[in-house]
């Protein structure tokens, strides 16, 4: 009979102090390296598929980018934030703001009025875009295939962390709630 090996790490912290905090804890530890790898990835790709008008622009500018075309229709800041769940609407202006000085995407809308005003991506954009997109697939994608039951794991996975920012943000919403003063 194969015996187990012993437990050779002591995984036990103040945020992990039984079998369920442990794992969560590694859940955290894993979404901090997946966020971290996810924005380098978006960084260097992103420097890959600008012209010089956009190089101020980053890898999550270039992200709110690629949400502003999806469906190739013009949306607001508060469909931007929603659909990125993103509550913080000073950062999102402050990209839309870059990316509208690089060239990337216009202002449509009743101008000096907020209510009503959306935002498209320029021709500039879209070929940015089409640039990022093909760079993905010819880069990423390919690695991602190489996943054992790719397509039903990435969704699998894409279902788990989307429970997760719900679970995340219930927990925010009652901390915000019952926090001291």
């Amino acid at each position: 009979m194969k015996k187990e090996p012993e437990e050779r790490f002591d995984k036990h912290w103040h945020l992990a102090t039984d079998d369920h905090e442990i794992a969560v804890a590694e859940v955290e530890f894993s979404i901090f390296r997946i966020f971290s790898a996810f924005n380098r990835w978006m960084d260097d790709l992103t420097r890959c598929c600008q012209g010089d008008a956009a190089q101020a622009c980053s890898g999550i500018d270039f992200s709110l980018l690629n949400v502003i075309r999806m469906h190739d229709r013009p949306k607001g800041i508060s469909e931007l934030g929603r659909l990125m769940n993103r509550d913080d609407m000073s950062n999102l202006q402050y990209s839309i703001r870059k990316l509208i000085k690089a060239g990337l995407i216009e202002k449509l809308g009743a101008q000096g009025h907020k209510k009503g005003v959306t935002y498209r991506t320029t021709a500039q954009g879209d070929r940015a875009t089409d640039l990022y997109a093909s760079y993905r697939r010819e880069i990423l994608v390919p690695l991602t295939r190489s996943v054992s039951a790719g397509d039903e794991r990435m969704i699998e996975l894409a279902n788990l962390l989307t429970l997760l920012s719900g679970i995340y943000d219930q927990a925010a919403c009652v901390a915000a709630t019952h926090r001291e003063i």
